[in-house]
């Protein structure tokens, strides 16, 4: 996990605008038309709209996708009751994951009121403004009476998270791991540590699952919670056990099929794990500290299956797979409530998902082979794309059945494809790839060590935990510019492939590449000079293992890095071209455009290996390729020049793919306008399907295509990602921002991951 220092976090919130979120216009407002549409007088019309019928609100305002994130502070994730102003922080940044995971706008609204009734009216009043109300870090019991009352009393979706984000991830790795360990959940016995409000929740939803109330034990602060105790509140007496022998944690895992720790660190200890039954499920939740570490959690027995809330680990049990999905499918359906059978929905769309095969992408950012439903996998991955149309669909189609819903979906395909453009474009695409590669960071290399955008990637990368840079060029050089950019170096390697002591490495390299190109005329002493150049020798320390990545192209003209490439590197065995792809992310959805680097003038032949490359990587992606091959005239309309070459290509990839979305030639206003497309060619094969993938004639337009779109600001972009090189060589070139060499260095370790699997496997085969 990257390190957080007080001081990055004090400036990740106050750099730039302070805070995390803003509001921006969704109507065009450059006129002064769209000013009178936009208020007066236009506005009146949807106000006398709304005020003949209420629901109306949702078809002119925001209200439907707008959620209010709501706190009184009292009990502020690890930190107690700090106050509502202190916790705003925290409501921004609920905010934002509403945002980025599920397209919810939210407005984080902090109440300086602790009496549970004064709070309720507070809410009431607000609530015309919203769709769904989200109840954050209120402490119990309080909360308990708060979040009943409004949802009895509000006719728009109420959910406490802290109760019941917890309650359903946990209930669905329960599901999983009881399964595994081949045990009933009606004859399971539950220990619960923590008597608050995830608690309280997450073992009304075991009961609701098919736990048996005889079977649970809670224990609070002062032991098990018994019905000789005469301290308990009314929540406490729910859970009160007849099993008055029973006093302490050591007492009450004896023998015990699952233990849930909502508690404290360190409060269980091998020998208590080594007490309960076979095959234990321990869930030790407490944040940052587990109530047992994980380590000695897997050391105390072999049969366990154990999940924690940390990200470092194995089965964690993290509220955001849940709480954006769930809201989501609720907004989208207008859902008067979320009730049981919505969270029940969508605690077993989650179980659920984990037995699915797991996309590629996915296994990569966790470094493993194959990510498969078992004791090191009962729940879902944060970053798997899916969750947002299981789960949400799941809550939807029980808003529908339990007859909570008020705008039923009619059309579940198409229901899912909207979501999945809504992913596509709120996650920002580049936050899933830096939290892939975090997972196992690589040793990259950068060629241009000294340009100072490069120096600052490569520091960034660094801290951000994605990579362990190693930089290319004069020590001094780089070092004085980091003191003048005020970076620290630590953790950056510094390379002088120039200085006398790489002189071994410099022969070594010129070595294997002399003899690698015998056959082409190469010779040791051409082969030992060109290693005094930054791009051959970077490149041969991952062709021979030394790095596992390697970008290059602030200073050097992309043409002559390719043909580097080519040489040290080599291209996929299969194909005999190589390209590049950016990925854009828009309102509209993700596209991704090929070739925008390499192929200046591609024939027929080069087009099929883009195009087939460009299926690679978007299946790669964990996305449908669906392939409009562009040009400036539609299904052989012009029978000469790119136009043909297009033409033929699209002939070739139908017949060798036949279940291959792809089509063209075809104009690119076809390609992005299904309606238009279905009515005009409705013998296409991309019919009823919108394009997400989209092959130019050639480097010409596919450039200008991404750098319009760019400077327009219609996108973000992501790339140039290199497709079809035998190792992970990517590319950045002299306009390329800090940011941009950070994304493709995430890129370069996601890349250099599965390049790591694929020998492995290969090895394994052997």
């Amino acid at each position: 996990m990257a390190k957080i220092t007080k001081e990055a976090a004090l400036l990740y919130h106050s750099q730039g605008k302070p805070g995390k979120i803003e509001v921006i216009p969704t109507k065009p407002h450059s006129t002064q038309a769209d000013l009178s549409l936009a208020y007066s007088p236009g506005v009146a019309e949807p106000c006398l709209e709304i005020e003949k019928n209420l629901e109306t609100a949702y078809d002119y305002t925001a209200k439907g996708n707008l959620v209010a994130v709501i706190s009184n502070g009292t009990a502020v994730l690890g930190l107690g009751d700090i106050g509502a102003l202190a916790g705003k922080p925290v409501m921004e940044g609920k905010g934002l994951l509403f945002k980025i995971y599920a397209g919810i706008d939210v407005f984080d609204i902090e109440v300086n009121e602790k009496d549970p009734e004064k709070f309720i009216q507070i809410v009431k009043a607000i609530s015309p403004t919203f769709g769904g109300i989200n109840l954050e870090d209120i402490k119990a019991p309080e909360c308990f009476e708060i979040e009943d009352r409004l949802k009895a009393e509000l006719d728009i979706p109420v959910m406490h998270d802290d109760q019941h984000g917890t309650a359903i991830i946990s209930a669905a790795g329960l599901i999983n791991a009881l399964e595994i360990a081949g045990k009933k959940i009606e004859e399971a016995r539950i220990v619960v540590n923590g008597a608050g409000a995830s608690a309280n929740s997450c073992t009304k939803l075991y009961i609701a699952l098919g736990a048996r109330p005889e079977n649970i034990v809670m224990l609070d602060s002062k032991g098990v919670i018994s019905v000789d105790r005469t301290d308990l509140n009314e929540s406490k007496k729910f859970f009160a056990t007849r099993r008055t022998d029973l006093k302490t944690l050591e007492d009450a895992v004896k023998g015990a099929d699952v233990f849930l720790g909502l508690s404290k660190g360190n409060v269980l200890s091998q020998e208590m794990v080594r007490s309960m039954a076979p095959s234990p499920i321990v869930f030790a939740l407490a944040n940052p500290t587990p109530e047992i570490p994980y380590e000695d959690a897997k050391a105390s027995r072999e049969d366990i299956i154990i999940a924690t809330g940390r990200s470092d680990y194995p089965n964690q049990i993290n509220n955001v797979i849940g709480f954006p999905y769930i809201f989501r499918g609720a907004l989208d359906t207008r859902a008067t409530q979320i009730n049981e059978e919505m969270k029940l929905a969508a605690c077993k769309a989650i179980a659920a998902l984990a037995k699915q095969s797991v996309p590629h992408v996915v296994n990569a950012a966790y470094n493993v082979n194959r990510l498969a439903f078992g004791k090191d996998y009962i729940i879902p991955k944060p970053v798997d794309p899916r969750l947002i149309t299981e789960v949400s669909c799941a809550v939807a189609k029980a808003a529908m059945e339990t007859g909570v819903a008020r705008k039923p979906i009619e059309n579940w395909e198409e229901y899912k494809d909207q979501l999945r453009q809504l992913m596509g474009y709120e996650t920002k695409l580049t936050r899933r790839f830096l939290e892939m590669a975090r997972q196992n960071p690589k040793r990259v290399v950068f060629a241009e060590g000294s340009h100072p955008n490069m120096l600052k990637a490569a520091v960034e990368a660094a801290q951000e935990g994605i990579c362990h840079p190693v930089l290319l060029g004069n020590e001094e050089r780089i070092e004085k510019l980091a003191r003048e950019l005020n970076l620290s170096l630590e953790g950056c390697e510094i390379v002088n492939l120039r200085h006398d002591r790489e002189s071994e490495r410099r022969e070594r390299y010129a070595k294997i590449l002399a003899e690698k190109r015998a056959r082409e005329g190469a010779t040791f002493d051409e082969a030992n000079d060109k290693m005094f150049e930054r791009n051959y020798f970077g490149m041969m320390m991952v062709e021979t293992g030394d790095a596992d990545a390697f970008i290059t192209g602030v200073y050097t003209k992309y043409t002559n890095t390719i043909k580097v490439a080519k040489e040290v590197i080599g291209i996929r065995e299969g194909y005999k071209h190589f390209g590049a792809m950016h990925i854009l992310s828009s309102k509209k959805g993700t596209y991704f455009l090929c070739d925008t680097l390499i192929n200046r003038h591609p024939d027929t032949e080069t087009l099929i290996d883009v195009a087939r490359l460009a299926q690679y990587t978007v299946q790669f992606f964990a996305q449908e390729p669906k392939i409009a091959m562009l040009s400036y005239s539609n299904f052989g309309s012009d029978s000469i020049g790119s136009p043909a070459s297009v033409h033929e290509a699209v002939r070739y990839m139908q017949q060798q793919y036949p279940d291959l979305l792809i089509d063209g030639e075809m104009q690119v206003n076809f390609a992005l306008d299904r309606e238009l497309r279905d009515r005009k060619y409705p013998f296409s094969r991309l019919k009823g399907h919108d394009t997400n993938t989209l092959v130019f004639p050639n480097l010409s337009s596919a450039n200008t295509a991404y750098k319009l779109l760019q400077e327009m600001g219609a996108c973000d972009s992501i790339g140039p990602i290199q497709m079809g090189l035998n190792k992970p060589i990517h590319f950045t070139d002299i306009e390329s921002s800090v940011r941009d060499i950070v994304n493709i260095t995430a890129v370069a370790v996601i890349d250099a991951i599965v390049q790591e699997q694929l020998e492995r496997n290969a090895t394994a085969g052997a």
